[in-house]
């Protein structure tokens, strides 16, 4: 399956934010096994090193974007993206953007703690703990 990872996410991994990191850090490790196939919104780069920086500072922010640029591809945000954003019926641009994005690079589907976010979406949309229970009664 082909996931783009929203923001919080990706912070709650990279920051070991409780209670959401265990389920964010078991989806990392289902993309770095290559069971699941992680995109990451160009936006969503920018803002976790901009908030890592402020937590853990400018070096140790930087390694973990280089890690995060090893491990997801990339779903750029250009005019295209931005226009159908523009379109779309969400509350928030950026949650719209990031949509967009993803659905343009090819992404099937969302992973956000925040589902209702997404509501009008035409990708799948789970948090964490249920894209993960999705996955295990795949296999």
């Amino acid at each position: 399956m082909r996931v783009l990872f929203d923001t919080n996410v990706v912070l709650d991994a990279l920051l070991d934010r409780e209670p959401w990191a265990d389920a964010a850090l078991a989806l990392f490790d289902r993309v770095e096994s290559g069971g699941l196939a992680g995109f990451l919104g160009a936006t969503t780069v920018t803002t976790t090193h901009y908030i890592a920086r402020r937590n853990v500072g400018k070096d140790k922010a930087r390694e973990k974007v280089g890690d995060l640029l090893t491990l997801f591809e990339v779903a750029p945000v250009s005019r295209s993206v931005l226009e159908g954003a523009l379109s779309l019926d969400f509350d928030d641009f950026e949650d719209a953007a990031l949509h967009e994005a993803g659905r343009l690079a090819g992404a099937e589907a969302i992973a956000t703690r925040d589902p209702s976010d997404f509501s009008s979406s035409s990708l799948r949309v789970y948090d964490p703990d249920t894209l993960i229970a999705a996955l295990e009664a795949a296999e």
